[in-house]
C-alpha cells in the first residue's frame, strides 16, 4: 500500500499540512491550484469587498465551477471516444462485408467464365458440325 505523505503548504498566507496518498508533487500542485483560485478571486474590487463568509462561498463556487466544467470535458471526451469506437466498429464490420460480397463476385465471375468458355467451346463443336453437314 502506498505511504500516507504529511506536507506543509502555503495557502493565502497561511501553513497548512495536507495529508494523502498521493505524491507530495500532486499534494503541492493542489496547495498552487487554491493559491491560483485565491488570487483571481482577490483580483477583483468586488470579492475584497465581501465578508469573509462571503469570499469563502465564491471561492467554493468558483472551484466547483472549474470542477463541473473539466467534468462536462471528460464526459465529452468519453463520448466522444465511444462514437469513434463504434464508427471504428462499424467501418471494420463494413470492411468485412465489403470482403465477403467480393469474394463471392469473384467466385461468380469465375463460374461465369466456366460458362462461356463451355459455351464458346459448345459453339465451336456446333459450327464444326454444321460445317460438315453443309460438305456432306
Amino acid at each position: 500500500m502506498a505511504q500516507k505523505n504529511d506536507i506543509p503548504v502555503i495557502i493565502n498566507g497561511k501553513v497548512y499540512t495536507l495529508s494523502g496518498y498521493e505524491s507530495e508533487e500532486y499534494l503541492q500542485s493542489i496547495a498552487l491550484y487554491i493559491n491560483n483560485k485565491i488570487s483571481e478571486c482577490k483580483s477583483s474590487e468586488h470579492y475584497r469587498k465581501l465578508s469573509p463568509e462571503y469570499q469563502s462561498v465564491l471561492l467554493a463556487l468558483n472551484i466547483a465551477d472549474d470542477y463541473f466544467k473539466v467534468k462536462k470535458q471528460a464526459e465529452e471526451s468519453v463520448k466522444m471516444e465511444d462514437e469513434k469506437e463504434q464508427q471504428l466498429y462499424d467501418l471494420r464490420h463494413e470492411v468485412i462485408e465489403t470482403r465477403i460480397k467480393q469474394e463471392s463476385a469473384l467466385k461468380l465471375v469465375e463460374e461465369y467464365k466456366e460458362q462461356v468458355n463451355a459455351l464458346q467451346r459448345k459453339i465451336i463443336q456446333l459450327e464444326a458440325e454444321k460445317d460438315r453437314n453443309s460438305k456432306a
